[in-house]
């Protein structure tokens, strides 16, 4: 691992929301002069971070540590400094964990993967090597996702919450999340979006947070600690669910996906993609170093 304390990691274009953070990825499977989406002609890439295309979800397992990357090319773990591909060839969007080790995520099937288009509600109870449609196959593309042990919450053109993952309830929201991401124990909601970011307890009514610029994603360390990636690429962090706020002092980038937990120690890590470099910082956004 390489550390890099108060480094400038910038990426060229921070713009609102970051380079078509809402409409990436929409409809049908990117064609392969594009460069992303899952590969045509059905071959898998190469585990390196040159071969993830465009990463949408980075979380780390509780369950033995590993990082996990959902990618327009499947899932990736991130182990012992080591990347490697996880089951089939999926273009996975609105990647979350929910309670009892279960995988949740929607998108799209790569060639040869025997899944509705779009894969709608999908779960893996094996860590990613295999995967089942659990609701709106072939109707929901979630961009977003999030859940907790009693509601399932995504955004696939409407805002739209489960108790069951199978009966869904459309529920309003002023303006399309980017992000999505719930409180591990209170299950409060915030949103990523272009008008603010936005915090609700039941995902029917929002509130605005007051934060020192557009945040472009968003995740919970725990009940109380929110994170989120400032439109000019730095992390910002809040103690009191959104009332206040800390940015780290140097920029670390443009942020395409974010994830959030405690160390063993209780210190606050923040796990980042930008472009394809996969980033661990700690102490605010002062201290990061690249995993792969």
């Amino acid at each position: 691992m390489t550390t890099f304390p108060r480094r400038l990691l910038l990426t060229g274009g921070l713009g609102l929301l970051g380079a078509g953070a809402v409409s990436a990825c929409a409809g049908a499977e990117p064609s392969a002069e594009s460069g992303s989406g899952p590969d045509p002609q059905g071959g898998e890439p190469s585990a390196n971070t040159d071969a993830l295309g465009h990463v949408h979800g980075i979380v780390r397992d509780p369950s033995d540590g590993a990082v996990l990357l959902a990618t327009h090319y499947g899932l990736f773990r991130i182990a012992d400094d080591v990347l490697s591909p996880v089951g089939p060839t999926i273009d996975l969007m609105g990647f979350t964990l929910a309670p009892e080790g279960r995988y949740l995520a929607s998108g799209h099937p790569g060639a040869g993967v025997d899944l509705p288009e779009p894969v709608g509600l999908i779960e893996s109870t094996d860590q990613g090597e295999s995967w089942t449609v659990v609701s709106r196959g072939g109707e929901s593309d979630f961009h977003a996702l999030t859940a907790d042990a009693e509601r399932v919450l995504g955004f696939d053109g409407e805002l739209r919450m489960s108790t069951d993952a199978q009966n869904w309830e459309t529920l309003a929201i002023p303006a399309p999340p980017a992000a999505l991401a719930m409180a591990p124990g209170t299950g409060r909601i915030a949103a990523a979006t272009e008008a603010g970011l936005l915090l609700s307890a039941d995902g029917s009514s929002w509130e605005t947070l007051p934060t020192p610029q557009l945040v472009s994603r968003v995740a919970w360390a725990d009940d109380s600690t929110l994170l989120g990636s400032g439109i000019d690429g730095r992390l910002l962090t809040s103690r009191d669910s959104g009332q206040t706020w800390a940015a780290s002092e140097e920029p670390v980038g443009e942020v395409v996906a974010l994830g959030a937990g405690l160390t063993g120690d209780g210190s606050v890590e923040a796990l980042l993609v930008v472009g394809t470099t996969v980033l661990r910082a700690t102490e605010g956004g002062n201290t990061v170093e690249q995993l792969v």
